[in-house]
């Protein structure tokens, strides 16, 4: 996928794809035949809005908000194609380095937010607290195996679970069994992590760079760092122009043009900010994480007792009895609202799946669910949110995430299995 496509899976004939076609005029079509649909996504979006305003004068403020922050990560992902595996594959394959430049955007807005809040909770970074509700996790064997399986779900079922989320909301054949396989991920997590956890994480050092470096010297070291990252990409890349080719009026350019990727890594940089601040760090697993071990405690296949599961931080998936959780509205909202952005960019594409499709999205799944029970988040909690938060367990997990896609990508070509582009 390049930063002018659409949609990530072949679907020539949908109506994104005609808009996007080098003859097509999108500023006189986006509101012609689109308009119905338009006005659908329109009406989804002041659904959500009503819902989150009914929930707050109920005095439920925290699932008020969790609406709208999913709602506005469901879509900003949609419209800036915000997706790890995407963004690296791009520079993987085609040497462009924009996606990857729109992560670095992300990273270090989130990290300069973070560190704003960080100084005013705890002035002192070196007490030996860490700050509340952080993604600061273990550094051990069993991040770098989760964070490499992780990677090789992606490279298999085609996206991460963020992705596969918003994907959902555009008609993804693939998505729904991904997030399937997730599920059955997340139960073997469970049956195998009292054995990881007493052989590799019990005892593994949890890192917080704030507290060695100060606040200032690792803002500072981090920017440098993604400064380097960005100069080395910059270096290997072949050179492409910096943002979409400019559309033709603003509500097109809003509605219908897939968003430069630095602009969507400056929102969500924003917005993992504001959400830390307010209700907690971005993250997509917990709810699919707890109704996994609901069921997975039904079926008796996890131990009754997870060794330490429950004091660790990051997405961690503690079983709640909540019917509407704050990350399960979260995760509600992202979904109708990436709905809604594709319905209004003529990209909701719902499409009948293939038995490939069905079999890559489940068993890339099973990786992503094992690979983020196991790394205790994803890509948005582990990597994204921990990075932010300064901790040094999301390096470990992203180095292993990015390894993990390149050498399954590599093997499943060599072998045939996975498709070239």
């Amino acid at each position: 996928m390049t930063q002018g496509d659409g949609i990530p899976e072949t679907r020539t004939a949908s109506p994104g794809n005609r808009l996007k076609t080098p003859d097509h005029r999108p500023a006189s079509s986006a509101f012609g035949w689109s308009r119905p649909t338009a006005a659908i996504a329109a009406a989804l979006l002041a659904a959500l809005a009503a819902v989150a305003y009914i929930l707050h004068i109920q005095g439920h403020p925290a699932l008020a908000l969790s609406i709208v922050f999913g709602a506005i990560f469901g879509v900003v992902l949609q419209r800036s194609r915000f997706c790890f595996f995407c963004m690296f594959r791009d520079w993987y394959d085609k040497d462009d380095p924009r996606g990857l430049f729109g992560l670095l955007v992300a990273l270090a807005t989130g990290i300069a937010g973070y560190t704003l809040i960080f100084g005013a909770w705890l002035p002192d970074a070196a007490t030996g607290r860490l700050p509340p509700d952080a993604f600061i996790g273990p550094v051990s064997v069993a991040l770098v195996a989760a964070g490499f399986a992780f990677g090789a779900g992606m490279a298999i079922s085609g996206s991460c679970v963020s992705a596969h989320l918003y994907r959902l909301g555009e008609g993804s054949p693939t998505a729904p069994f991904a997030l399937l396989g997730t599920v059955a991920g997340f139960i073997l997590g469970f049956a195998t992590w009292n054995n990881i956890y007493l052989a590799a994480v019990a005892d593994a050092p949890v890192l917080w760079l704030p507290q060695t470096l100060g606040y200032a010297g690792a803002l500072i070291a981090t920017l440098v760092v993604l400064a380097v990252i960005a100069w080395a990409l910059s270096r290997t890349s072949r050179t492409v122009a910096l943002s979409s080719s400019p559309a033709s009026n603003f509500p097109v350019a809003l509605l219908v043009t897939r968003w430069p990727a630095w602009i969507g890594g400056a929102i969500i940089g924003a917005l993992g900010t504001v959400a830390y601040f307010r209700i907690a760090p971005l993250g997509v697993t917990a709810e699919i994480g707890s109704r996994a071990r609901q069921v997975a405690s039904g079926l008796g296949v996890a131990p009754p007792r997870l060794e330490g599961l429950d004091t660790l931080r990051g997405c961690i998936s503690v079983a709640g009895d909540a019917l509407f959780s704050r990350n399960g509205a979260f995760i509600l909202a992202l979904v109708v609202a990436s709905f809604a952005a594709a319905l209004a960019a003529g990209q909701f594409a719902p499409a009948w799946p293939r038995p490939a499709q069905i079999v890559r999205g489940f068993a890339g799944g099973i990786l992503l669910g094992w690979g983020a029970m196991t790394g205790l988040g994803c890509t948005v909690g582990t990597l994204l949110s921990g990075i932010m938060a300064g901790a040094l367990s999301g390096w470990v997990f992203a180095a292993a995430v990015f390894i993990g896609i390149a050498v399954k990508l590599s093997a499943g070509r060599h072998t045939g299995l996975l498709p070239r582009p």
